[in-house]
């Protein structure tokens, strides 16, 4: 009977695995289509190539990295204080704290990109790439907490105390001695949150100003219009490095044992 089910449970995955990725597969057979319509007529390079001669393309592009790499940056820096002050607290605060950071994870993308789009409003803070960054930066930094504190929690907390016995000050005892003990999720929040920014829609559709689209936004707009072969050929491309990113968190984390409390 254990043969049979195994065979069974394989089959299942396979075609759950199919049904996910099937869609995917075709759109990049298709972006090396020679035609512009759905019928195919030969392989060709085509699109990629026009890809990177569309102006308006490359600006999202542009949007979209620079977005990304400041916003996770600043999360990752944030995050991590945020990890270490949270880790030093007692429990029923260090409890509360927690809840509080799980919310942005568990709430709705359209909840926090209204809400954050009603607060830019609020305070008078004209949209555009700030408000973008400020955005993307406000559910990252709850995944680079969850990152760093099982690092934390694993670190021997008398390494530091023997830094500080040693003579070193608190700041460089924290910088030559727990940084590089947490250094592993500090790598794997930067990298989720760098993920997170270049695949999030919701939350940047309600907080960005006129003028300023990421791949995301301008997908969405060329959807409506009819789909550019050229849009299969940054999908794929997007699709491509998004994989390879999160292999390489799943590669850092595959070791981490969810032990925050």
């Amino acid at each position: 009977m254990k043969p049979k089910r195994n065979i069974a449970g394989k089959v299942y995955l396979f075609l759950i695995f199919l049904f996910l990725y099937a869609p995917i597969i075709i759109l990049i057979i298709y972006s090396f289509n020679e035609s512009k319509f759905r019928t195919w007529s030969g392989f060709s390079f085509k699109w990629y190539i026009e890809l990177f001669s569309d102006t308006k393309i490359m600006a999202a592009l542009y949007n979209t990295i620079l977005v990304a790499v400041v916003a996770s940056l600043l999360s990752t820096v944030m995050g991590t204080l945020a990890a270490i002050g949270i880790h030093g607290m007692k429990k029923w605060p260090k409890r509360l704290i927690m809840d509080v950071t799980y919310l942005p994870v568990l709430n709705p993308d359209i909840v926090t990109g209204v809400s954050l789009m009603l607060l830019f409003v609020f305070l008078s803070i004209p949209t555009g790439r700030l408000t973008l960054i400020l955005a993307h930066m406000s559910f990252c930094i709850p995944y680079v907490i969850l990152s760093v504190l099982p690092k934390l929690k694993q670190m021997n907390p008398n390494i530091y105390h023997a830094a500080l016995d040693l003579g070193a000050t608190p700041m460089r005892a924290m910088w030559k001695v727990v940084l590089p003990e947490i250094m592993p999720g500090v790598i794997t929040g930067l990298l989720m949150s760098f993920t997170l920014s270049i695949d999030d829609f919701i939350v940047s559709f309600f907080t960005t100003g006129p003028g300023v689209e990421n791949l995301s936004i301008l997908i969405y707009n060329a959807a409506r219009k009819g789909v550019n072969p050229s849009i299969n050929a940054l999908s794929a491309l997007m699709f491509v490095v998004i994989m390879c990113l999160l292999l390489i968190i799943n590669k850092r984390t595959k070791t981490n044992v969810d032990i925050m409390f």
